[in-house]
Parts: C-alpha cells; structure tokens; sequence
C-alpha cells in the first residue's frame, strides 16, 4: 500500500510540472499506479503512429496499473484509433485502452474500451473513486478499431474494422466532474515485463461541454398502511436506494455508491448510515438485496474484482464470509422462498431475462421461466406456493405468477395477474400474506431504468390459489423510478413499508 502511494503522488507530481512532453494529439505521458518498470511513448510525425509501451499488473479492480498518454479538457469526446500489439506478448490479458479518466490517481473513475492481447474486447468501467471495475463484452473478437465516445456522463465503446461502420458494444453512466484526461494507455498485465501496442489513425475529437448531469436528492419514506401516511425517516443529496427492512424492524438496508448500509429507522436525533463491511472481495453492491426470513443471512447483487457483471452473493447479516451463488452473470437477486432454502432471480441468458432459483446451500442454478420475454423482479408468495414477477410477455408490463417451482414448458402453467394501463412491477407482499403492493409507471413507460414524474405504489389484497381480477388501490404518487423499491420492503408486522422518493436537484 506504501508503495502505491508514494507511485501516485510521484505521478500526481509529473502532472503538475507539466509531466514527460508528448507529442499528436496528447499533451503529456506518465506512468499511473505501481510499474516497477517504467513505461515509454513514442509519436511518429512521419507516419502518424503512437507507440506505448508499459507494464503493471492490470487495469482492473480498484485500482490500474500501466503507461498513459492523454490530453485534459472538459466536454464531450470521440476517442478513435487502430490498434495492434506488438510481438506474441507474455500475458494473453496484456491490455491497450482508449480511456476518459477523471484524474491520473491508480484507483479514479473512468470507462474506456479495451482490446486483450488474446482479442477479448470490452467496455470497462469504475463507477467512483476506489470501486471495483465492471465490464460490459464485446461478441467481435480482436478488432482493428476501436472507439470511446462520451456524451455528458453516458460512455459508449465501438468496435469493428478500419473502414466500416464500427459496431457500438454498449453504453455506461460514469460521473465525471470538470475536466477529465482522455488519452491511450498500455498494460503488459505482469508487473516485471513491458509491452508495447502501435496506435494508428488516431483521433481525438472534442465537443464543447454538455449539460450537466441530472442530480437527485433521495428521500427515504415510510409509508403506514392503516393511517394512508407517510414519514420521511432519512434524506440525502445523492442517490440511495431499495430499503429492506431488517427482521427486527429496526433498521433499513439500503444501498448507495456500490456500498450497503443500515439505516436506524427510529433512532433518536439524526440518523447515520452503518456501512456494512463485505470483506475483500472488492463487491460493488447494486439495488437488489435483502435478509432471510429468519434474519441470519443477507442476499445482495453485486460486481466484483472476479466478476465483471452482477452475480449473486450470499453473506452472514453482518456482510461476513460473503460467497458466490451464480457464477454465471449477469444475475440480480429478488427474493428469498419464506424456508430460507430458495433464492429466486432474474438472470440475462443467451439476451433474454429470465426467472431462475438457486438452492442457499449451493448448487446449479434452475430455470423458473422460459417463453424468451423479459421477465424480471421475482418474489415468493408468503405461503411458499407461488412465485410473483413482472413481464412484458403480454405486450405490456404486468404482474405474472408460476408455481414455485417453474412454469413448466413454455410456461404453460403461468398465469397474468394485473392488466390495466400502467406498467407494473417488482410485487411485495405483506409478511402476513393479506397485502400484494406493486410499483408502477405511467402507460407506455418501457423499462424502470429512468426516473419520472407519476410513478404509483398501489396495494390490493393478496391474490389467493385461484385468480380473481385484481383492483388496485393508488396509495401514493411521486417522483421515482429506478431505486424507488426493489426487493421486499414491508416491514415485519405488515404495518408499514418503506420507498424512496427523488428530487431533481436544480
């Protein structure tokens, strides 16, 4: 740790005496993070080419490690160039990256796409300062060009041939304030050895400052059933988000900037959030969790330094001996079977979003669902027989259910539980079983990605073996959206549960 300090400030110091000159497109050259070896840049006037050369372990996990050429301003950028490796490499995984980096520190924010020395290509992000890097991959192997264009805080990575139209790989929200260093950077993947990647075509084209990022205060509430009331119990000038409520009913669960928290929901005075500690694992936790029903053992989603995507975890309730349940990603928990033996969740396979469960012991995951829609938000039904989600199977997002467990081939046993013109999800009930409340958005609104004006939470008896039509209650409209309510968030006694309303900050 001592040593990579003291590599950061020495990198921090070449930035401000103006760091080695570069030449093109880029003002400046250092090596970032730990490279005992250090790295090197070459332009050709001649030719137009960049040759970089650099060693460090990865770029990757908390922290990157390699040489970096960039030029710092503000706005919006395309990143553009061919890139080959030179020579057959040491490390398959060596890496050469276009990159838009909120500083020169090992562990800063960023996205960038890069090409392996093996072909592997992928869109690679660090959401904030010290987080772990996730990763969205690219179906073309080893291509010639690649392309990093940010507009505002959405980063979109490119991949093709020279001379066709590139082929976008995904896009990502990064926050990045003020100016930032885009530029190229090299990795050899082995701490003791230097590669080398030429950089040709190279452009660098800069757009004059977006807007910036929209901002939210975050508002979590509790609503009580039998008074129609609500009390906010925690405010904040960031996103947070999905409140679990913890057996005991003294505490929320939430999650903000990849971390969870406990929330004390009646403590007197102020509030303030317990991180709970999730080991060494580097998890960047997302807004699908929540506890057993007996309390011991907490379920969360989350990216990892061993993942690049959401997988499922499962750790004791205080965050300790977290431990792998998918393997297979990405995957997003949604809910716990009322024996503590099942985890229900969505995972994507083969580009569709379908309903799996898990054993909490361990083993394959089972297919729940099938007929290739995009079904999402599973919860048991406090009985154990049924199993709730959200689909647009019938053309609009409405409440389904299937037998806990499966909907059988091509889902013939499944079975439409709302249909009206709003966009339902994520069903919750009540832990005493009277009470199913579903979140939905206004008619037509095709994913729960966004936040908005007009979202409903509405309530209405639980549903019971044999389906009868279903008349939803409004209980409260708001400003909301994704973060709102995710997994399971009544409160022990039936009596309340909790939701989160945002602010657009002016």
């Amino acid at each position: 740790m001592r040593a990579r300090i003291m590599k950061q400030s020495l990198a921090a110091a070449l930035v401000l005496a103006g760091g080695a000159a570069a030449q093109g497109v880029f003002e400046s050259h250092a090596d970032v993070g730990v490279t005992p070896k250090a790295g090197a840049f070459e332009y050709g006037a001649a030719t137009g080419e960049y040759r970089l050369t650099g060693g460090g372990a990865d770029i990757w996990g908390a922290a990157d490690d390699m040489h970096f050429a960039w030029k710092r301003f503000s706005g919006d950028v395309t990143l553009t160039a061919d890139i080959r490796f030179v020579g057959t490499g040491a490390v398959a995984n060596r890496k050469a990256v276009l990159m838009v980096r909120q500083d020169l520190t090992a562990g800063s924010a960023y996205a960038d796409v890069a090409l392996h020395g093996d072909g592997h290509t992928a869109l690679q992000f660090r959401p904030t300062a010290g987080a772990a890097t996730q990763e969205i991959k690219s179906a073309i192997s080893a291509p010639l060009r690649l392309r990093m264009e940010r507009r505002g805080n959405t980063f979109t990575a490119f991949a093709g041939k020279p001379g066709e139209e590139l082929t976008a790989i995904g896009a990502q929200t990064v926050d990045l304030a003020g100016p930032v260093y885009a530029g190229i950077g090299m990795c050899s993947h082995d701490a003791n050895v230097l590669e080398t990647a030429v950089l040709s075509n190279v452009q660098l084209e800069q757009r004059p400052a977006a807007a910036a990022q929209q901002r939210y205060r975050s508002k979590v509430t509790v609503y009580d059933v039998a008074a129609r009331s609500t009390r906010v119990v925690y405010q904040a000038g960031e996103v947070v988000e999905a409140p679990n409520w913890s057996r005991d009913g003294r505490f929320l669960l939430i999650n903000t900037g990849g971390s969870m928290y406990r929330l004390p929901v009646n403590a007197p005075g102020e509030p303030k959030l317990e991180k709970i500690e999730l080991g060494e694992g580097g998890h960047s936790a997302n807004n699908d969790h929540d506890f057993s029903r007996d309390g011991k053992w907490l379920a969360f989603s989350a990216s990892s330094a061993k993942s690049r995507q959401s997988q499922v975890w499962l750790a004791h309730a205080d965050g300790s001996g977290a431990k792998l349940m998918t393997p297979t990603a990405p995957s997003y928990f949604h809910g716990w079977s009322p024996d503590g033996r099942w985890l229900a969740f969505v995972g994507q396979r083969d580009g569709k979003f379908e309903l799996f469960r898990v054993a909490a012991e361990g083993g394959a995951e089972q297919r729940l669902t099938s007929k290739g829609a995009y079904d999402d938000g599973p919860e048991y039904s406090p009985d154990g027989k049924w199993i709730y989600f959200n689909s647009d199977r019938s053309g609009n997002w409405d409440i389904w259910r299937i037998p806990a467990e499966g909907g059988g081939p091509g889902d013939a046993k499944a079975e439409q539980v709302t249909n009206d013109e709003l966009e339902d999800w994520f069903p919750h009930f009540s832990p005493n079983g009277k009470w199913m409340l579903v979140f939905s958005f206004p008619k037509g609104t095709k994913t729960h990605n966004d936040k908005m004006a007009g979202v409903v939470l509405r309530l209405a008896p639980a549903p019971g073996n044999k389906l009868k039509p279903v008349k939803l209650d409004v209980l409260t409209k708001f400003f909301g959206g994704q973060g709102t309510i995710n997994v399971n968030s009544w409160s022990p006694d039936s009596k309340q549960f909790a939701f989160v309303v945002f602010e657009p900050i002016r």
